[in-house]
């Protein structure tokens, strides 16, 4: 299933596995092969590609099965309608989930 949410994810982000591998400096037939449930990559490899596509590593992390999910269904829910909204830009996207992200943390700082 991880595999499958990885491609998923890829595709909504129109990126290629060949520059998702750029992206992540992971070389491309190891990507394909963790795509195909042929691998589990490390919390590394995990990590770069949440980086790659602009989602939180620990989204990843809930899908590989490494940590339970957070209790923050609002965060998960709000990031994948920013995703999911085909009237942004892949552009737009990124920086909207860059301002969402960091209004949250400040907010949770203060708390």
């Amino acid at each position: 299933m991880l595999g499958a949410f990885i491609r998923g994810q890829r595709q909504l982000a129109n990126l290629s596995l060949r520059q998702l591998s750029v992206l992540t400096q992971v070389s491309n037939p190891y990507l394909s092969q963790v795509e195909r449930g042929l691998h589990e990559p490390s919390v590394r490899v995990l990590k770069s590609i949440a980086d790659a596509l602009n989602m939180s590593a620990e989204t990843l992390f809930e899908q590989a099965g490494l940590v339970n999910a957070t209790g923050r269904p609002d965060d998960v829910a709000t990031e994948s309608a920013i995703r999911h909204d085909r009237r942004l830009t892949e552009a737009q996207r990124r920086a909207l989930l860059s301002v969402y992200r960091s209004y949250v943390e400040e907010t949770e700082a203060e708390s």
